[in-house]
């Protein structure tokens, strides 16, 4: 798809003082703690920011500094509560240059500054962001290391005014008895005693204020899927559910949806860091999907939110960027195989052929069925072997997976499973030894959701699943499978041709050596083994410099980066590297 390129786009008000609030935030936080920084060439600069003399200008322009920097990205990002806070705060900080500096032209910034924010009130009407308790405690962690950091700079600051030669562990102890308001066991000459003692308290303050304030403020818990919504979007796939294959991950009950006016389109989303990240195409009539996706982006405008779609169709593209003005880039191809013309004759299937004959010699058997014809215990069981073969500590998925496993809602689910009894053996999941989980697509196609196995099992198992489907496929009414998605797959394909140019050799090189762990070579390589026909997909974006924002987002999402503390208990095992990594729900697709 053809890229459309755009001229830069002006500044905004709120970018540019959200700007502004940064650097103003860094020097003042530089004045407050380097006594020598009034004293330096920025010596005129520091004397018309917000902070003064003395113990209490140090600590006003350590305070001052801080809230300016937190609150610096909600106001570049319109948000209502963010422009609240710097309409209070800055007049606080003209008073303070009046009262402790008697600096007009400080006054004057500040004052300018507010003059601004209140002129265009109206650009900052961003609602809040989902968010949850844990806001607190992420507060607390990463303001508190920052203060206890930022305190020990404010201790070292005056090498010339300390009593003795206190040890680091001294130092250390002096910050953090400061951060509560206590005098520590360092001594400084000349009255500097209070401006390290009135900072450190400073600090102290504004971490224990600003995580009891977001400890004990409204949640806005993450849109979720009501019954209705399912309700709507099962009717809408029943109707539309042919076109795309990863229609039916839009069930997943931790997005959120928007429908088209008419009710017969919709977009489902999650929203994370700050990124609305829709997947796939739009669900329903191609004619009502403008509607929907105009309530998409009026919600992420609501919310100041960046909008951004992952793995859509090349007409999914089309509309989204024709629609929206938003540009789209090739992500890489999903692999979907046509029942009627799979085959494992021919010397492109031997290896596969030949992997699978093995495992059948070796006693493993295989059973495909849908969700609706196996009893509850059997699907228990798969249930709790799944979980226990996952390969990470993290359900991964979220573009390409449906997170979770035989629901009464699914029965129209495909489940391959591989068994095999082993003499004097039995494991905790009795003859079970694979499984893999497919998502209806319309009424006679399948889409790949989880591949997982027995890590004693032998290798190949997800190839002999894979077959066996194919094979039970017409009998199932089932004729196309979709299987992995394959990232960047054009650029391995042709990096590794015959008379490849450098730029496409260096190209593949850099996946490849991402695909230590990421699998992105192995992924385009199991994939080919069935002699796919690719289709390719789309990340549509708002403009370039989006895109680090939307990939960390997506890679979040996809349960690639997590930010949760670490767990404590033993890890994993690591997936082995013969195969595919079992992971969960299409991130086999996304990885």
């Amino acid at each position: 798809m053809r890229r459309v390129l755009r001229g830069p786009r002006p500044e905004s008000v709120p970018t540019l003082v959200g700007t502004a609030c940064t650097l103003v935030g860094l020097v003042d936080i530089a004045a407050g703690v380097f006594p020598r920084f009034r004293h330096s060439r920025m010596h005129t600069l520091a004397e018309v920011l917000p902070g003064a003399v003395g113990p209490f200008a140090a600590a006003m322009s350590l305070s001052v500094g801080v809230l300016l920097l937190l609150l610096a990205h909600g106001i570049k990002r319109r948000k209502r509560r963010a422009w609240r806070a710097a309409v209070i705060l800055l007049p606080v900080g003209a008073v303070a240059q009046f009262v402790y500096r008697h600096s007009v032209i400080g006054v004057l910034i500040s004052l300018g500054i507010l003059t601004l924010l209140l002129r265009h009130r109206r650009e900052f009407a961003a609602l809040p962001d989902p968010r949850s308790r844990w806001t607190a405690l992420a507060n607390f962690v990463v303001l508190g290391a920052g203060s206890i950091g930022l305190g020990l700079v404010i201790v070292n600051s005056h090498p010339g005014r300390i009593v003795g030669s206190p040890s680091l562990t001294d130092r250390l102890e002096h910050v953090l008895v400061g951060l509560f308001g206590f005098e520590g066991p360092i001594r400084y000459a000349d009255g500097v005693d209070w401006t390290v003692g009135y900072s450190l308290g400073a600090l102290g303050l504004l971490t224990a204020t600003t995580t009891i304030y977001l400890a004990f403020r409204p949640e806005h818990p993450a849109v979720r899927l009501t019954g209705d919504d399912e309700r709507r979007l099962r009717e809408l796939l029943d109707k539309h559910g042919t076109r795309d294959s990863l229609g039916y991950f839009a069930l997943r009950r931790d997005k959120g949806v928007v429908f088209s006016p008419s009710g017969k389109a919709a977009v489902c989303y999650r929203v994370v860091s700050g990124v609305m990240l829709a997947s796939g195409d739009p669900i329903g009539d191609v004619e009502a999907w403008p509607g929907a996706i105009e309530r998409f982006m009026d919600e992420a405008k609501a919310h100041s939110w960046t909008p951004a779609v992952m793995g859509c169709s090349e007409t999914g593209g089309e509309v989204w960027t024709r629609e929206t003005g938003l540009d789209a880039l090739e992500l890489g191809d999903e692999a979907v195989v046509d029942v009627a013309d799979f085959s494992l004759s021919g010397r492109a299937m031997r290896n596969v052929r030949q992997m699978v004959k093995r495992i059948e010699r070796n006693g493993y058997e295989t059973r495909v069925r849908r969700v609706r014809d196996l009893s509850e215990a059997e699907l228990d069981r798969i249930r709790r072997a799944a979980e226990s073969w996952r390969g990470t500590d993290t359900e991964r998925g979220f573009s390409m997976a449906l997170g979770r496993i035989g629901d009464s809602e699914d029965s129209g689910s495909l489940i391959a499973t591989a068994h095999r009894t082993e003499e004097g053996e039995t494991g905790p999941y009795g003859d079970l030894k694979a499984v893999l989980h497919f998502v209806p697509w319309g009424p006679d196609g399948v889409s790949l959701d989880l591949m997982r196995r027995d890590r004693a099992a032998d290798p190949g198992m997800n190839e002999l699943l894979i077959v066996a489907t194919l094979r039970d496929a017409p009998r199932l009414g089932i004729e196309r499978i979709s299987l992995n998605f394959a990232m960047f797959r054009s650029a391995l394909a042709r990096g590794e041709k015959l008379g490849a140019g450098p730029v496409c050799r260096m190209w593949r090189g850099l996946l490849v050596f991402l695909s230590r762990w990421f699998q992105i070579e192995s992924l385009y390589k199991f994939n080919a083994k069935f002699q796919p026909r690719w289709e390719p997909r789309f990340v549509v974006y708002r403009n370039t410099g989006d895109l680090p924002r939307i990939g960390l987002a997506a890679m979040r999402a996809e349960g690639f980066v997590t930010l949760a503390l670490p767990r404590l208990r033993p890890g994993r095992p690591r997936p082995c590297a013969h195969i595919v990594p079992d992971t969960g729900a299409h991130e086999v697709r996304a990885a």
